[in-house]
């Protein structure tokens, strides 16, 4: 049967309250009983001072010096006198031919030889009789008295019970007391178990504690309890978190401990390690022993250990890859794969376009530069200065047409959520269009006309579905030619999206390699033709964006009958 704690820790105070109680019953009984000893052993001494003083005053006969006094002495007193070689000289108990023995040795004899005083409890070795023995040294005695030990001594000598009696009321109350603190412990301590029982479920738990200081320590367990159970559940949530962040990541990832066994990794890391390594791979921990990670296993090995960070890159399948490695405090580490291939081509694209840019400025400030240092260091007439003056004024024109289209660009691509959306109705924009390249139209005798555009509305933003059709239709003036017709049309709608034709009837493009490369920036289909017919030369990239933009596409052909032809759809909701 198991025993319950309140159930031990009463065993427990009842032991050691035992032992105690024995103890001071012990050590008190022991005591009164040396009290009670002394006590009668001073009667016993004052006794032997009679027989001396009545010795002294018959020195000569010491039989008549105990008879003269016998009678002030109890009758049960024994009296002895032993000279000091032990040799018995009297004793009133024992007739004299009877005491032969030598009592030299006798226990009281020999204390009292060496202390004056001696006693002892013993069965007589001459009567056979239990006598208590007490010796007093004298001049030339031992003067020896003794009390039979019998009931009336024995009850003398024994300690009063009611001492005993106390003790055992006081052991009786101390164990209820006891039985009473360790119900209240064990209640407590009941509850406790009870709690440690339910406590995966700590909301619904509810216990009542004592209000004592043992309750509020479980309560307070409890608090904390629930409190753990918390942060557990909140640290639980932050790692499947973290866990689904890692495996969603865009880029590999894996852990490994300080002796390089894998502790966790995500599939991207396994995907990049087999286009790297040219096998098909599922242990992370290959990569160790492949020659294109050496420089990796040569830094972990103890290359570069003071620092914990290191970043490479490795070339393979035509791909570009980013290998970082952080080293944590425990010597555990993380390796990162990230396939940069498109971050590299956005980054010459970048560059191109840098130099492209800077090659297309060159040309408009060399001529502004060009034509005013004549005008401001030649001595030319009016005519000639103003017409310098004149051609430095396009130049400039040029120069801001290609640093708004290029700021527009970068605007769409890096801070869409700045252009203001509304709702446009297509057909407006297109009037209004055709009334601001009027006189271009004109002076090439250009058609502009759409079709199927009524009620046709777009949730978007103006300026840039305005710069759609306006740098199509720059596009068509300065390179389709003269005498042509210019036709939107909305051939389809869907859902989400209409979808429209941009067509020409002009000269079109011979050479159709140079089609899929005509929204490109700064691209040329042959080598002047912006600069010969102005223009930016990103015109096509603006309207590529912006279709982009407003969630559309955009492809272009050649017509069978001669000319271009733009197909883009655009979206009819927001953005």
């Amino acid at each position: 049967m198991k025993i319950t704690y309140k159930q031990r820790l009463s065993l427990y105070f009842f032991l050691i309250f035992a032992l105690f109680t024995i103890g001071i019953i012990v050590f008190e009984q022991s005591r009164e009983t040396k009290f009670r000893t002394e006590a009668l052993e001073e009667k016993l001494d004052a006794y032997t001072g009679i027989i001396q003083a009545s010795l002294e005053k018959y020195a000569d006969s010491p039989r008549q010096a105990i008879d003269s006094i016998s009678a002030l002495l109890p009758k049960n007193l024994r009296m002895t006198l032993i000279d000091r070689q032990g040799i018995v000289v009297y004793d009133n108990a024992v007739e004299n031919d009877l005491l032969s023995e030598n009592h030299a040795e006798r226990p009281e004899i020999v204390q009292a030889k060496a202390y004056v005083k001696g006693s002892h409890i013993r069965t007589s070795a001459t009567n056979n009789q239990k006598y208590l023995y007490y010796a007093k040294r004298n001049n030339n005695y031992f003067i020896r008295v003794a009390f039979p030990y019998d009931i009336h001594i024995q009850n003398l000598l024994k300690s009063d019970n009611s001492f005993l009696y106390y003790i055992l009321v006081l052991f009786v109350i101390t164990l209820l007391l006891i039985n009473y603190v360790a119900d209240r412990f064990g209640k407590s301590i009941k509850k406790l178990k009870e709690f440690a029982l339910k406590g995966n479920e700590p909301e619904k738990i509810q216990i009542e504690f004592p209000e004592d200081e043992l309750g509020e320590v479980g309560r307070k367990i409890i608090d904390n309890y629930k409190q753990i159970k918390e942060r557990k559940k909140e640290i639980t949530l932050e790692r499947e978190k973290l866990l689904q962040h890692v495996h969603s990541s865009g880029e590999g990832l894996c852990f490994f401990s300080s002796d390089k066994k894998v502790s966790f990794y995500n599939g991207l890391f396994i995907q990049y390690l087999n286009i790297i390594t040219d096998e098909s791979v599922s242990d992370p921990a290959i990569l160790f022993a492949d020659p294109s990670f050496v420089d990796v296993s040569e830094f972990l090995s103890g290359i570069g250990l003071d620092d914990n960070y290191y970043e490479t890159q490795i070339n393979k399948q035509g791909k570009q890859f980013n290998i970082r490695v952080n080293i944590f405090e425990d010597r555990s580490f993380e390796i990162m794969i990230n396939d940069i291939t498109k971050q590299e081509k956005t980054r010459l694209l970048k560059q191109e376009m840098t130099s492209n840019i800077a090659h297309e400025l060159r040309t408009p400030v060399t001529c502004i530069r060009g034509y005013l240092e004549i005008a401001l260091g030649q001595p030319l007439d009016e005519g000639k200065i103003h017409n310098f003056l004149t051609k430095a004024h396009e130049q400039t024109i040029v120069l801001s047409e290609l640093i708004q289209d290029m700021s527009l660009i970068t605007k769409i691509e890096e801070a869409p959520s700045t252009f203001k959306q509304e709702e446009i109705h297509l057909e407006e924009l297109l009037h209004s269009l055709k009334e601001d390249l009027n006189e271009l139209l004109c002076e090439k005798n250009i058609d502009f006309q759409w079709m199927n555009m009524a009620n046709v509305t777009i949730q978007g933003n103006r300026n840039l579905l305005y710069s759609i059709f306006r740098n199509l239709t720059d596009n068509a003036i300065r390179y389709a030619g003269r005498d042509i017709t210019i036709t939107v049309n909305r051939y389809n709608e869907d859902k989400n999206c209409y979808h429209f034709s941009y067509s020409d009837t002009g000269i079109g493009i011979s050479d159709e390699r140079h089609l899929n490369r005509l929204f490109e920036r700064f691209y040329r289909v042959n080598e002047g033709r912006t600069r010969d017919t102005g223009g930016s030369g990103l015109g096509l990239s603006i309207v590529k964006n912006a279709i982009l933009f407003h969630k559309g596409t955009i492809v272009v052909k050649n017509r069978a009958e001669g000319g271009l032809e733009f197909l883009f759809k655009l979206s009819k909701t927001d953005i």
